[in-house]
């Protein structure tokens, strides 16, 4: 079967990259045809399935190898919908994100582009093939170091990387007709308003550490036209700007935000502070048991993701326990391919290092049945410094209604 970086029109760009895969084929026992067939699964279930229409941008997340661009630890897990740990406590980014970012910049052959959170380089190397010339700027030096040899090995030429405060930007090569931030300050920074190009088009994620909104900002006549895209999150960066912000979590307090999902965004109304919405649905009416909304997940396809996710701080050396108050209503619920597959509010904890310190749940839960609402004490893990709170079906089958989620630390 022939590799699809042969077919594609810009592959003269990636002759190393070929000579690397192999290396990878014959290092850790993966055939070519197994990495296409992911990569491919990857793209067309969870990058063109979730909304991503641009042709160039899906070839483009095709023939990117983005096992090449996470530790050797993690491959074998590269070609699934989630961020990985790259070192220094930071994560390459998920591919829907990289591909859904790319594609609201619009990027065009003769572009040229600031990147600013280098990372793994997977978004520079996206960004490659799709536009003139990439900019790329990592504030943690050994991540920039090890992300400009990857993309020198792999024979992207086209891309340039620095080790730098990626917040004041570029300013010897701007003006930049296109910026992708994929890094989250709490305020849009100056430096790289000036430096975007008048007609340009910058993407980046605004807000507190664990509540954004992805925001994309076109430059007219010199102004700054604003559009909210839809909830996100993204690791914080490194640095000043960081230690800065004027709004900080409390991880003795942890808490969930809008959890009756009367907050909304953009254009599409998702609700605020829940990200990475698949096949949810805001309904809102007398039927919601607080307020006028409530989410409904719905799945038919086992295995099918269909969830919403929120991130928090929390410190296990100050909270013992996590109590979980909630609504929930479900009509024909049943598990997806495996036990594991099942509808529950589940939470999932992480160490200072952002490795798995822990996880605990609410349901699953079964069959048909009308609002009910039900609690849970879920202990904290000693070593956990943050969580990530996962809702939905999580794979399974069926239609699972949620409002008026609550949590807050308890003692036992």
């Amino acid at each position: 079967m022939t590799y699809p970086i042969f077919n594609h029109p810009y592959c003269f760009l990636l002759p190393a990259m070929l000579l690397a895969l192999s290396a990878t084929v014959a290092c850790h026992g993966q055939t070519r045809e197994e990495l296409e067939q992911a990569c491919n699964r990857m793209v067309d279930e969870e990058i063109v399935a979730a909304g991503v229409t641009n042709p160039r941008v899906i070839q483009a997340m095709r023939i990117t190898p983005r096992h090449e661009f996470v530790a050797l630890a993690q491959r074998k897990l590269a070609y699934y919908d989630m961020a990985l740990p790259i070192g220094n406590g930071q994560t390459i980014s998920p591919p829907f994100v990289v591909a859904y970012m790319t594609e609201q910049i619009d990027p065009q052959p003769s572009d040229v582009v600031l990147e600013i959170g280098t990372g793994s380089g997977y978004q520079a190397a996206v960004l490659s093939p799709l536009v003139r010339e990439v900019y790329s700027i990592e504030i943690v030096e050994p991540l920039g170091r090890k992300a400009a040899a990857a993309l020198r090995n792999l024979g992207y030429d086209n891309v340039h990387t620095k080790v730098g405060d990626g917040y004041q930007g570029w300013p010897e090569h701007a003006p930049f007709d296109k910026i992708i931030v994929t890094c989250s300050p709490e305020q849009i920074p100056p430096a790289l308003v000036a430096q975007l190009r008048d007609g340009g088009r910058m993407v980046v994620p605004v807000g507190e550490r664990y509540q954004q909104n992805l925001y994309l900002l076109k430059k007219v006549g010199g102004k700054m036209e604003f559009e909210a895209l839809r909830p996100t999150l993204f690791v914080p960066m490194t640095g000043r700007a960081e230690d800065n912000r004027r709004i900080l979590p409390d991880p003795e307090n942890p808490t969930i935000h809008n959890g009756d999902f009367e907050q909304l965004v953009g254009e599409a109304a998702q609700p605020s502070a829940w990200y990475y919405q698949r096949q949810a649905e805001l309904m809102s009416g007398d039927g919601a048991p607080s307020g006028n909304n409530y989410l409904l997940f719905s799945n038919s396809q086992p295995g099918r993701g269909a969830q919403a996710l929120q991130g928090m701080a929390v410190d296990g050396r100050k909270v013992r326990n996590l109590k979980v108050s909630l609504f929930v209503r479900g009509e024909e619920l049943s598990a997806g391919q495996n036990l594991r597959q099942q509808p529950m509010l589940a939470i999932t904890f992480y160490d200072d290092r952002r490795a798995t310190a822990g996880q605990g749940s609410v349901g699953p839960w079964r069959g048909t049945f009308d609002w009910r609402q039900q609690t849970a004490l879920i202990p904290v893990p000693p070593r956990a410094r943050e969580a990530i709170v996962r809702i939905g079906l999580l794979g399974a089958t069926g239609k699972l209604s949620l409002d008026q989620i609550e949590i807050g630390p308890s003692e036992p």
